[in-house]
């Protein structure tokens, strides 16, 4: 066992629906072993000094299983390896991080972000911090990991998007284009798109033929269907094309994509006739309470990240392999995306339905 006696908790990247559950099981796990917790506020921002952090109590976390969001804030901006300078040049503020760490006498760190913040994590790493990742994203893209937190609850308000948006379509025989989350995965589209019903399915993983969306929307009108379900990635791209790009990355952020439902929608009204609508559900999936599974799994991930740190499994990232937690090496997971695997059982289903996949 490793002789931990205070661990530092943050939060990255883009919030999801199950942060708090794995602060709450943080906390608790680690008080419960007698260890202190500290919670550093605003992702890695918290370690540029001692003044954005705070000690963590049971009673700190009471309640917040349920609330979206995190108590502990979160940035876009914080990569301490190449911070946001006045001037706009990019600035190493990471030994001072490090100074921090060992000023607030920490002897673990617990990392709960995607991509990119699991990255920061595994450079502190290599510079001697001790670090523990959890994955987090609704987009379900990390790689080591079969499920994460969010993706669940994020599937459920798209599927209730598209109930609704069933309704409308069908009186008045429109086709409605539904633009959900997933930037370089497609795992919320088909997973959504799925459970809603949809007519078509568009992932970045499979790049489309609008003409070939044409033509499911007149074969559906054959068959005596007036109006179309059309579920699409924010990521998806035509075939021969690129995904849109609703804002360029500026310094510490990543760029925003946005767009491609419209494009959808705009070019299927001239090619079918048929009255088109977009919505675009945006960050409406990343708000409100998580669902019970995120709920569960959250709090699976917070209690076998202080394990890991007990068991000074450091460098390394709780992972989802049901039925089990296990710790996969931060190396094998950063930099790589986890994709929706072309010949997998539900893309199959999706197939087997007859649900257009664009190709």
């Amino acid at each position: 066992m490793s002789d931990v006696k205070r661990i530092g908790v943050l939060t990255g990247g883009g919030d999801a629906p199950g942060l708090n559950a794995v602060i709450r099981a943080v906390v608790k796990s680690a008080v419960n072993s007698g260890i202190g917790c500290l919670g550093l506020e605003d992702s890695f921002d918290g370690l540029l000094d001692t003044n954005r952090s705070r000690v963590l109590l049971p009673n700190n976390v009471t309640g917040i299983l349920r609330i979206g969001g995190t108590i502990l804030g979160t940035t876009n901006r914080g990569n301490p390896f190449a911070y946001p300078g006045e001037g706009g040049e990019d600035v190493d503020y990471s030994q001072r991080c490090i100074d921090t760490f060992h000023r607030l006498a920490l002897d673990a760190l617990i990392v709960i972000g995607g991509d990119g913040t699991l990255t920061i994590g595994h450079q502190f790493f290599a510079r001697g911090i001790p670090v523990v990742g959890v994955p987090k994203t609704i987009d379900n893209d990390i790689f080591g990991t079969i499920n994460c937190f969010g993706f669940d609850t994020a599937v459920s308000f798209a599927t209730d998007a598209i109930d609704r948006l069933h309704t409308t379509a069908e009186a008045h025989h429109r086709v409605m284009v539904v633009e959900v989350m997933g930037r370089y995965a497609g795992w919320i589209a088909l997973h959504a798109g799925l459970a809603g019903g949809a007519d078509v399915i568009l992932m970045p993983e499979i790049p489309f033929d609008v003409e070939v969306v044409a033509d499911r929307i007149r074969e559906r009108e054959k068959w005596g269907a007036r109006f179309s379900i059309i579920v699409v990635a924010e990521g998806a791209m035509p075939k021969g094309g690129s995904a849109m790009v609703k804002q360029e990355a500026r310094p510490g952020y990543v760029e925003r994509l946005g767009g491609i439902g419209c494009q959808v929608a705009h070019a299927l009204e001239k090619l079918t006739g048929k009255e088109t609508r977009d919505v675009v559900l945006g960050h409406l999936q990343r708000g409100g309470a998580p669902t019970s599974w995120d709920r569960v799994l959250a709090t699976r991930f917070g209690a076998a990240a202080v394990d890991f740190a007990r068991k000074g499994l450091f460098g390394h990232m709780v992972a989802s392999r049901p039925p089990d937690i296990v710790p996969v090496p931060l190396e094998e997971v950063v930099g790589k995306v986890r994709k929706v695997p072309l010949d997998s059982d539900t893309v199959q289903v999706a197939r087997a339905l007859n649900v257009c996949l664009g190709d």
